[in-house]
């Protein structure tokens, strides 16, 4: 959120403020927290503009808030695997824009896209780079990685057009941890289509498989059952769970 915060001229809550914020919202609605197993409460911090001013500019008020929701496991369909196509035409972001911070403004712009594309059959849309139109990027909500042999690759954040989420940096920590190896690189949507594993990640997907990929009149297939995404998936869930021991403190105990 600070790193968003500055790039959007508004001021943030500190590390210490947000933590606090959150934990607060969590207690306040423990009772709206799923069964184990059955889903999650999910949380989404909110830094938005709310004073009287009305010219072009930074605003002169700002609201930090949190929403809280209870979820299913069926969120995003479950984990049922995505049959994407490749938009070659619209682009999601631009370098030097605002591609690399969690705003809306990297969302709107792609919501008719996506609703074309699920219009005829698909479940969402990877956007390719707008400097050449020829690498992979980003999905609407949700970061993208391919897997070939014991590499595994996903999009570079040098650019400012890829949002560095924390589910995506969880996911790279854990495929070292299994011994991958990962690369942060420029993918040519041709690597997409001869990889041997593709999924995404993301906060609410968490980790997803990719089922089918439709490039231009191309479309390639993945096998899911018993992939590496799985794996991934169940350590990621379980850390976060308390199934598994988190060796790495990523979670807090909230009593």
């Amino acid at each position: 959120m600070k790193m968003g915060a500055e790039r959007m001229c508004m001021p943030s809550p500190s590390v210490e403020q947000f933590a606090d914020a959150v934990k607060q919202t969590v207690f306040a609605n423990k009772r709206w927290v799923p069964p184990p197993g059955k889903g999650s409460l999910y949380i989404r911090p909110l830094l938005m503009g709310s004073g009287s001013n009305l010219g072009l500019g930074p605003g002169l008020e700002y609201t930090f808030l949190i929403f809280a929701s209870p979820v299913g496991n069926n969120y995003h369909k479950g984990r049922a695997a995505l049959n994407l196509y490749v938009e070659h035409k619209i682009h999601r972001a631009t370098p030097g824009g605002t591609g690399g911070v969690k705003s809306v403004t990297n969302y709107s712009p792609v919501y008719q896209t996506q609703q074309q594309a699920r219009a005829k059959g698909f479940s969402d849309v990877l956007f390719l780079d707008s400097a050449t139109g020829k690498n992979i990027e980003e999905i609407v909500a949700a970061n993208i990685f391919i897997r070939k042999g014991n590499v595994i690759s996903t999009p570079t954040l040098k650019h400012g057009t890829i949002l560095p989420g924390v589910t995506r940096k969880s996911i790279i920590d854990i495929a070292l941890d299994f011994g991958y190896q990962v690369e942060e690189r420029v993918i040519p949507v041709e690597d997409l289509l001869a990889a041997d594993e593709a999924f995404c990640t993301g906060t609410a997907v968490v980790v997803n498989p990719i089922g089918a990929v439709t490039y231009q009149d191309k479309r390639v297939e993945y096998k899911t059952g018993g992939a590496l995404c799985e794996k991934l998936y169940e350590t990621l869930t379980g850390i976060q769970t308390g199934r598994l021991q988190d060796k790495k403190g990523w979670t807090l105990e909230v009593n």
